[in-house]
């Protein structure tokens, strides 16, 4: 089955944004799934790292923008329950 022309220039513009490191604005908001108003909200709260070269536009590190989705790990259960029994083992016994 032959690709129409849309779904391979599609294909084309993914593969070039995956190869971008400095993101727009728009391609931001899109990389993080956030609404425009609610990147605004964050950029000019400086919540998150991003660069106004000439004062105006914003651009976006993309690996500044991963490290920044990481920054609230939640835990599983069992990452819980192992800080818990080694914290039992290594603390000093009480006399």
């Amino acid at each position: 089955m032959e690709k129409t022309l849309e779904k391979r220039v599609e294909e084309l513009e993914q593969m070039l944004f995956l190869s971008k490191s400095v993101l727009s604005f728009d391609e931001a908001s899109s990389f993080l799934n956030l609404s425009k108003s609610y990147l605004y909200k964050l950029t000019s709260g400086n919540l998150i790292p991003h660069y106004k070269p000439q004062g105006k536009m914003l651009y976006f590190e993309k690996s500044e923008l991963e490290a920044w989705l990481r920054q609230n790990p939640v835990k599983t259960k069992a990452q819980i329950k192992q800080e818990a029994q080694s914290y039992i083992m290594n603390r000093p016994l009480k006399k």
